[in-house]
């Protein structure tokens, strides 16, 4: 056996590189966790996207968390929401017939991913919005944004966040696609960086 005297600086061996995580794909993603809104749900709006880095490549191993509150502004207190079923793998809290207002979507191979909720009713001052943390490789802290949803433009003009931005605001305004569906990419950084808010 080799004994190494760690008191010299010179004989201390270096520690190996390793990945930069940490990683979220194990543990963190579960079955249905797209499906904000019970099933079947008429007001149902499907809200996708891609995550990309700074190169526009996309992240095939990230994790998108959304809430919402109900389309009247309420804040669901469904419990249950995050709880695992055993037997099934699938969440508790989502019996098809409460609406959540919470989940958390893994995306695919193609860095894409997609939820469907309900749309979201204002609250306060600001606009309608859905709030957003990602998680990804190589982000040490995870990034909070908000999906804002077209359709009423007086209350994006005065909401006080979009004005705050300026000519970033776009980044944080979902594309109208029709039926129903809304598309948000959020960038992590370099040209067209998603807007990413700091909480204190």
């Amino acid at each position: 056996m080799t004994k190494i005297d760690t008191s010299s600086p010179e004989q201390v061996p270096p520690t190996p590189s390793q990945t930069v995580g940490p990683f979220y794909g194990y543990a963190l993603p579960f079955r249905g966790g797209e499906d904000i809104a019970p099933l079947g749900h008429p007001d149902t709006i499907t809200v996708h996207g891609y995550v990309t880095d700074g190169a526009g490549n996309p992240l095939p191993d990230a994790l998108v968390e959304l809430w919402a509150p109900r389309p009247d502004g309420t804040v669901p207190r469904t419990d249950g929401s995050i709880r695992r079923d055993p037997a099934t793998g699938g969440c508790l809290g989502r019996n098809g017939v409460e609406f959540t207002g919470w989940g958390r979507i893994q995306t695919d191979a193609d860095g894409h991913w997609y939820a469907r909720t309900l749309r979201p009713g204002a609250r306060g001052q600001s606009a309608p919005y859905l709030s957003v943390c990602v998680f990804a490789r190589g982000l040490l802290h995870h990034l909070f944004t908000r999906i804002y949803l077209p359709g009423d433009e007086a209350a994006l003009a005065a909401d006080p966040l979009l004005s705050r931005v300026g000519d970033r605001r776009d980044t944080l305004i979902a594309g109208a696609e029709g039926r129903g569906t809304y598309r948000f990419d959020i960038r992590l950084q370099g040209e067209g960086e998603t807007v990413f808010l700091e909480y204190q």
